[in-house]
């Protein structure tokens, strides 16, 4: 394994963090206790969670992966050679089963007592939002459409102040952001820089070879702010395996939740098919080429990777160990330019 330190801390961090979101969902607990077993045995010490999590979110299974990682904390019997990150669900439709009162100091408690609860640890080392309150460009949008008559007011400096006061109480060591934009980010920096609250470190977004579109502006704010990327969805929702090149295969998450569409339009698999060519060619498989390409990113601090099966999941942490040539990196980025950014 290869490790990092999670920025502006001294915490040192597996580049490959190990996701959890089918925990609950497409693994059941005994599944996820194995997947966190092996993980930890390759070198792997940076584990993702949410209390939205299991996904799909409903209300039966919210909080189930949490829960997963609890149990399997207290039968290690071991947590502070660990960094777990979770995060506190934002204000969307989806989510009324959850709250409904967004980010409000409140809200914020009651969102890391339970998560502690359930992870059955007394801290979080990081916290992190998942989604913006206001109207913007998340969620496969790549065009802002502002709402002028939105309800959302600026609010960035009550959430750090709000953070601010758990960490002194010790329940967060660290905060950061997830599906965040450029502008989020720099007013997020503005307020700690300027009111002396604690800086977001880290930012969640997704990140592979078919949605590249935080390049285009906020990657450069994260490099000279020193804001680390956690990419989410490497894989594209298994679309950059390949496995679905001729058709959705059976008992995937395209199959069982085909809302997930973000990554199987007609450009996305066009680009595929260019990169496993890439891959093939140069003697990887697809998944190794996608995962690989994540990880060499100069503003990227962990790869997020999760799996519903064993294999899928030896496979993705190998990946740690493969470097790209000047050449592939060249031959990737001219299928990029010609297809750009095909699921945002």
């Amino acid at each position: 394994m290869k490790y990092t330190t999670l920025p502006n801390t001294d915490l040192n961090v597996s580049e490959i963090c190990l996701g959890s979101m089918t925990w609950g969902e497409q693994n059941t607990e005994t599944e996820g206790h194995a997947q966190l077993d092996y993980a930890i045995d390759q070198g792997i010490n940076f584990i993702d969670t949410a209390e939205l999590y299991s996904t799909p979110a409903r209300a039966e299974t919210y909080g189930s992966t949490e829960k997963i990682i609890g149990t399997w904390l207290k039968k290690r019997g071991k947590r502070d050679d660990l960094v777990i990150a979770s995060k506190i669900a934002g204000p969307a439709e989806m989510t009324k089963h959850i709250r409904t009162g967004g980010y409000a100091k409140a809200e914020i408690k009651d969102a890391i007592h339970k998560s502690l609860k359930r992870l059955q640890t007394d801290y979080l080392d990081l916290y992190q939002l998942h989604w913006p309150e206001r109207n913007t460009n998340y969620f496969g949008k790549l065009d802002y459409a502002h709402d002028a008559d939105e309800a959302w007011s600026d609010n960035f400096k009550e959430i750090l102040e709000s953070l601010n006061e758990f960490v002194k109480e010790g329940l967060i060591r660290h905060i950061g952001l997830s599906n965040e934009t450029a502008y989020g980010l720099s007013r997020f920096l503005e307020e700690s820089r300027s009111q002396g609250l604690p800086k977001m470190i880290t930012m969640q977004n997704p990140y592979n070879l078919l949605n590249r579109k935080d390049e285009i502006g906020l990657t450069e704010i994260m490099l000279r702010e020193e804001v680390g990327m956690l990419a989410y969805s490497p894989m594209g929702f298994g679309t950059l395996s390949g496995k679905h090149l001729d058709g959705i295969q059976e008992n995937t998450r395209l199959s069982l939740f085909p809302q997930y569409d973000r990554y199987n339009n007609e450009n996305s698999v066009a680009a595929t098919h260019e990169y496993k060519e890439i891959a093939e060619r140069h003697g990887l498989s697809l998944a190794q080429l996608s995962l690989a390409f994540v990880t060499s990113r100069p503003f990227m601090t962990a790869t997020i990777i999760g799996a519903s099966k064993m294999d899928q999941l030896k496979e993705n942490i190998a990946s740690i160990n493969v470097e790209l040539s000047e050449e592939i990196l060249e031959e990737i980025n001219k299928v990029h330019t010609a297809i750009p950014n095909p699921a945002p």
